[in-house]
């Protein structure tokens, strides 16, 4: 017997949000020879869904993958760029993640540093649930615009 629970994809539901509507588009935007054309959002997002078990399992000792830096890189691509919308200051986000999976990303608009985060454990890099990629991804852009607000000028310089 099946329940609700076995027909969810792996990270739950997906819900309705600006960002994972931005970061939906930031991959398929990259996807030059249609190759996810006809997959749905939510496996679009899947690798984003890292379980307590499954980041366990995951070596800190090796060189982060590659595949794993280039979901941080859009994770936080999406971030700029929902900020953009909602703010007309364009953004771009810079990153700088040693071997050993530590390092910052800045996000940058005009003159100003609107978002700093420090990582560690890169590797581990993932969310337990879409409603969690979701809500991060909204506060983290929410943070950024409240940078934009408080100096303008400098983030439209």
């Amino acid at each position: 017997m099946s329940s609700e629970a076995d027909t969810l994809p792996r990270g739950g539901a997906l819900p309705t949000s600006e960002y994972l509507t931005q970061l939906i588009a930031v991959i398929r935007a990259e996807d030059t020879h249609g190759s996810w054309d006809g997959k749905p959002d939510a496996e679009i997002l899947a690798d984003f869904i890292v379980t307590k078990e499954e980041r366990r399992e995951i070596p800190i000792i090796c060189d982060p993958d590659p595949d794993v830096l280039w979901r941080v890189e859009r994770f936080y691509d999406a971030v700029a760029l929902l900020l953009e919308r909602r703010t007309g200051a364009q953004a771009a986000q810079m990153s700088r993640i040693t071997h050993e999976g530590f390092g910052r990303i800045v996000l940058i608009s005009g003159r100003l540093v609107v978002l700093s985060k420090h990582v560690r454990d890169i590797h581990r890099f993932g969310f337990e649930t879409f409603a969690r990629l979701a809500e991060t991804g909204e506060q983290l852009t929410a943070d950024a615009a409240d940078m934009v607000a408080r100096f303008p000028e400098a983030a439209r310089a």
